[in-house]
């Protein structure tokens, strides 16, 4: 474990995914599943745009959102995407040390730095899992993730809740807590954990992310204070029927099933990576993506992108070297195929 005091970033935090991407490129690159839109997810989208003269009524799906994690709707935040909860905590919250854990998804510390706040890291080494001794006592706001993007590392839900304290407020980015089967380690219906609050997604799973939708749960005056900053109407009509849908029993059901089968998926490209000379899988992958150590990373990304494939750089996550590439789980034969052509780069290197 490595704690660096804040000083202006090295890299680009804010540099995502989709930047690697072009045409003809096989997206691996980007944590959103591409599948057809499912009838009961689709329908509502469509008949929101009917209804676009009103102004939106976040009720409904705020509803919908708290009954699938057995809350009270006073303790839900619809959001603009989870993105945007990060920069309501930035712009509400005047923390005195604020902490991020990483290696993690970057907006969180970007959004508390365009606020004006320092901030103060916890540097994780392989295998990337948390050490909440890590944590100094004196941060009064924490933020990591789980499953952490992009480590895929899962933290079990006790380790988390031993950073809870009074005046602290504890940021968990559960993102991707929904490609896990069960969502064990899940905090989303913990209602008892001092200044706990999740941040959850619905574009990884039901591939949302042009629409712009994601919510927080947090105690009913933490979640008072973080809409007093929000702007007015911040989730589209056509977002919040999506959301009230990917949130109601019959989504639930859906994203377990498809969880099963991205963890066989998943379990297949670390077995296929496993047997390539070279590549170092980051500890234990539960998520949609799995961290891989490759030698001469910028090169390797350069021939996989002459060979067809767009793959994450590594280096733009704090705690990481340009040696690691985060690799999106794909169906098998895609697996194979991208498997064959690395193995192909490496033995050409």
């Amino acid at each position: 474990m490595l704690i660096m005091p804040s000083q202006p970033p090295p890299v680009p935090l804010r540099f995502h995914g989709d930047e690697e991407l072009a045409a003809g490129l096989v997206d691996l690159a980007v944590n959103v599943r591409a599948d057809p839109m499912p009838a009961w997810l689709a329908e509502p989208i469509a008949a929101a745009l009917t209804d676009l003269a009103r102004y939106p009524d976040a009720g409904p799906a705020r509803a919908a959102v708290a009954a699938r994690h057995g809350r009270p709707p006073a303790e839900v935040l619809l959001t603009a995407g989870a993105a945007q909860a990060f920069s309501l905590l930035a712009h509400a919250l005047r923390p005195v040390r604020a902490v991020v854990v990483h290696p993690q998804f970057t907006e969180p510390e970007a959004a508390l730095r365009a606020a004006g706040h320092a901030v103060d890291r916890v540097i994780l080494a392989p295998d990337f899992m948390l050490d909440p001794a890590a944590v100094p006592d004196d941060a009064d706001l924490v933020v990591l993730g789980n499953p952490t993007n992009p480590t895929s590392v899962l933290h079990p839900a006790a380790m988390i809740a031993a950073l809870a304290r009074p005046g602290r407020v504890l940021v968990v980015d559960e993102a991707f807590a929904d490609t896990v089967p069960g969502e064990p380690e899940s905090l989303a219906g913990c209602r008892d954990l001092p200044g706990l609050v999740v941040i959850r997604s619905f574009t990884k799973t039901w591939g949302l992310a042009g629409l712009r939708v994601g919510y927080l749960l947090a105690d009913a005056a933490l979640v008072d204070r973080l809409a007093a900053v929000a702007p007015l109407w911040p989730v589209s009509t056509p977002a919040l029927a999506a959301a009230a849908a990917c949130a109601s029993p019959t989504a639930v059901a859906a994203e377990r099933a498809i969880a099963h089968r991205l963890a066989d998926d998943r379990a297949h490209l670390v077995r296929r990576l496993g047997a390539v000379p070279g590549v170092r899988v980051a500890g234990t992958p539960a998520s949609s993506f799995v961290l891989v150590e490759v030698p001469d990373g910028p090169a390797v990304r350069d021939r996989l992108r002459e060979r067809g494939y767009a793959v994450r750089r590594g280096d733009t996550f704090p705690g990481l070297g340009p040696d690691w590439l985060r690799l999106a789980v794909r169906d098998a034969a895609t697996t194979d195929a991208f498997v064959a052509d690395l193995a192909g780069v490496l033995s050409d290197c």
